[in-house]
């Protein structure tokens, strides 16, 4: 499994909305807003890149989400 978390900046007040539809996908583990730069934080598993990789970019087209940032767990 590949664990991730995708910081979202969603348009103005948009954020719980966005928020609520990232919980649909499959493999989301948690999601919550935040304070500062990003809006809402999702903590993600997937089965394998490619599967997180389509994952990702069907969030970052999501109505109301202006950009995502995708931080992939490091083992080491």
């Amino acid at each position: 499994m590949i664990s991730a978390c995708i910081l979202i900046r969603t348009e103005k007040g948009r954020f719980n909305e966005v928020a609520e539809k990232m919980k649909e996908f499959e493999g989301v583990k948690d999601v919550f807003t935040v304070f500062g730069r990003y809006d809402v934080v999702v903590d993600l598993e997937a089965s394998n890149l490619d599967n997180l990789t389509k994952t990702a970019f069907k969030m970052g087209n999501i109505a109301g989400v202006v950009f995502t940032e995708t931080l992939i767990e490091a083992k080491i």
